[in-house]
């Protein structure tokens, strides 16, 4: 079963990770592991933007 996109905890998450990015005991490792969550989470707000943003143009 697909998860429900919750977009609030996706921002969460992505401050928390930008949070953990900046602090300098974070290794290289795992620098990158956050960059490809980062990544994936941008990917799916924007989709749920530009849903959210279709259904308003439709409504008008």
């Amino acid at each position: 079963m697909k998860e429900k996109f919750e977009y609030a905890k996706a921002i969460e998450e992505l401050e928390s990770i930008a949070t953990k990015v900046e602090d300098p005991t974070t290794g290289v490792g795992d620098i990158d592991k956050y960059m490809k969550r980062s990544k994936t989470l941008i990917e799916a707000c924007r989709a749920y933007l530009r849903g959210q943003r279709d259904i308003l143009e439709k409504d008008e």
